[in-house]
């Protein structure tokens, strides 16, 4: 299962062994341009896809079809009649993790279940199978403790071995079976709530964003755990996400020309065009003027 790209950003790719079969893929863009990923991948592998931040397309029979992936959203993709080689591309300032295991691996994890677990039937064994789905609090903080792991490389394996069997656990959960007084998510569970809600009003008010403190207040959380919280989900600082949001609107808006400099520097907040032609510098390393000029 080679690993090309036409890109090689670094950083693109981190491959993590759990055991035969069974695989953590870890792909971030942190570039400014969007990453291909071509991998082959053959008919007895299930694949799990779970956008962690920013946007993934994947593409299918040579870009005949496309099937887009957000930010907490999740794939399955399974078919045991043909290959299904990955063909992505990340968009700038995206992550994404892929779980993929055979078919004969996850069978020995839930023999038990096969009626519960849906392609794993007697009726749908030779079936192909695709679901996508939110990703859940639990499997969020899973997905961001993957992404910003701060381990010795001794332990690591360990980890995302742990992790990597956490994460199937949690996706496959039925909730009406879950006892939710003792679930030891449910606080984590709330945070995540209120950080993901925090996520959408700076995004919502981006032109005049709260105060940090302001924001903790309105989504009922203290500032520390805000200031935690969300750099642990989205990988940044509060206002250090709401910038990159802000360029990448700033980079799509330009691209698309229907408006000039000053009005995309007024769409995003800027009260004047030298300001947002220096935070536009600061985050692509050129002016906009010279970006517009480099798509022509």
């Amino acid at each position: 299962m080679e690993i090309t790209t036409k890109n090689n950003a670094v950083g693109i790719l981190e491959e993590t062994k759990i055991d035969e079969g069974f695989y953590i893929l870890k792909f971030q863009n942190e570039s400014t341009e969007d990453q291909s990923v071509v991998r082959d991948i053959d008919s007895s592998y299930i694949q799990f896809h779970f956008g962690v931040k920013g946007a993934v397309t994947f593409s299918f029979n040579n870009g005949s079809y496309t099937i887009p992936l957000r930010e907490e959203n999740s794939l399955l993709l399974y078919n045991p009649t043909r290959d299904l080689p990955m063909n992505l591309a990340l968009q700038p300032n995206s992550w994404l993790i892929t779980v993929l295991i055979s078919i004969k691996k996850f069978h020995a994890l839930f023999s038990n279940e096969a009626g519960y677990i849906p392609f794993l039937s007697e009726e749908n064994r030779d079936k192909k199978y695709y679901k996508d789905a939110q990703v859940s609090p639990s499997m969020a903080i899973v997905l961001n403790q993957l992404m910003n792991y701060n381990l010795h490389s001794s332990v690591k394996f360990l980890y995302f071995k742990g992790k990597a069997y956490e994460l199937l656990s949690l996706y496959f959960n039925r909730p009406a079976d879950a006892n939710v007084e003792q679930c030891p998510y449910l606080e984590d569970e709330e945070n995540v709530l209120k950080i993901r809600k925090a996520k959408k009003i700076i995004i919502d008010r981006m032109t005049e964003p709260p105060t940090l403190q302001a924001l903790a207040t309105e989504i009922g959380l203290p500032l520390k755990k805000l200031k935690e919280g969300f750099k642990q989900i989205y990988g940044e600082p509060v206002y250090a996400f709401l910038f990159d949001y802000k360029m990448e609107v700033a980079r799509q808006l330009l691209a698309e020309g229907s408006q000039n400099v000053n009005e995309v520097g007024l769409r995003i907040g800027y009260s004047t065009a030298s300001h947002f032609i220096a935070a536009f510098k600061k985050k692509y390393g050129t002016t906009p003027k010279k970006y517009l000029m480099g798509l022509s």
